[in-house]
């Protein structure tokens, strides 16, 4: 393929995680130096391009218009870094073999259903390319089940945003033992290349990392809630105003590390570490279904209502863009 040829992706799947997607694809279309991109969005929702060309907005500040000679198709338009404006080309296919027949990345992010993925893969591994990277954005059904009926499983990879991927960095990659080191490299190579940070797991786990680690916070501070120990808005507020800001800069290791002064980690929990054993024999273990959740979801209607998901996710960016700012900073000072 040329570099002259325009890099052709297939999203099959144009739910929240697919349009934020998209709109990922295009802004990073416009970067210095990346080939003109034609997406292809897969959906078997009936009014899927009514429901995108609606709901996109809300992603990017693209303009959006109907190129006449193209069923279904689009241009793009943003503007580059000089200010320019570029056009790049979306394109709505309601037929999959010919949605993924000349596509060089396959993005799936359809129900989050095993016996949906497992019957999907074949089918797409039938008409795709076979150089085509076939990924997954599942948030827990691993590679390993997904390929079970697949010709060549070695093909499949979970590619895992952190939600909305077009603002949050990670991309949790996850193969399975069967994934070919081949396909590892390229898909840790595209998503360094386009600016995101890719963590590529050494094995298969439910959940992943990110998801495993938000869940058990997540579960500590229901039972928090459930004991009357705080609100939901305040134990929001002790995460906005400690743990949150802290881990957009270090991770609990790093920041432990940290905790313990000279002594590292190892110091810390020489220090307190009966402390942190008491907080672990008394951890909440509450489980879905035992009647927690009328409190707890009527008072986070109460207290949010409706999130401005907008607002927040540019609040999101200009934290990422600050730490990252520091980090950079950080290292120059450092090297000289």
């Amino acid at each position: 393929m040329s570099q002259y040829d325009p890099l052709q992706i297939t999203l099959i799947g144009a739910g929240t995680i697919g349009l934020s997607f998209v709109a990922l694809h295009f802004e990073h279309a416009v970067s210095p130096g990346a080939r003109r991109l034609e997406l292809t969005i897969y959906d078997s929702r009936p009014d899927i391009e009514e429901y995108v060309l609606k709901t996109l907005p809300a992603y990017t500040d693209a303009e959006i218009t109907k190129k006449p000679y193209m069923a279904g198709g689009y241009d793009v338009i943003l503007a580059d870094v000089r200010g320019q404006s570029r056009s790049n080309t979306l394109i709505f296919d309601n037929d999959l073999e010919s949605a993924v027949s000349k596509a060089s990345i396959i993005q799936e992010q359809g129900p989050e259903n095993a016996a949906f993925k497992t019957a999907l893969w074949p089918k797409i591994e039938l008409h795709c390319p076979p150089d085509a990277l076939l990924w997954s954005s599942t948030s827990g059904i691993s590679a390993s089940i997904q390929s079970t009926d697949m010709n060549d499983r070695s093909r499949l990879i979970v590619a895992h945003p952190w939600n909305p991927p077009h603002v949050m960095p990670l991309i949790e990659v996850v193969p399975s033992p069967h994934t070919s080191p081949k396909v590892i490299l390229r898909t840790m190579e595209f998503w360094k290349g386009i600016g995101k940070i890719p963590v590529c797991l050494q094995k298969e786990i439910t959940g992943f990392v990110g998801n495993r680690l938000a869940f058990a916070l997540l579960r500590e501070a229901i039972h928090l809630v459930n004991e009357g120990v705080a609100s939901v808005e305040d134990i929001d507020s002790v995460m906005q105003n400690s743990l949150g800001p802290r881990w957009a800069i270090s991770g609990p290791f790093k920041s432990y590390q940290a905790g313990g002064g000279e002594g590292g980690i190892e110091a810390f929990f020489k220090n307190i570490g009966g402390t942190v054993q008491a907080c672990w024999d008394d951890i909440g273990k509450v489980n879905i279904g035992q009647g927690w959740e009328k409190n707890i979801f009527n008072q986070t209607k109460e207290a949010y209502g409706i999130v401005d998901t907008k607002g927040r996710d540019a609040k999101t960016g200009r934290v990422l863009n600050a730490a990252r700012y520091e980090g950079e900073y950080s290292e120059d000072r450092e090297s000289t």
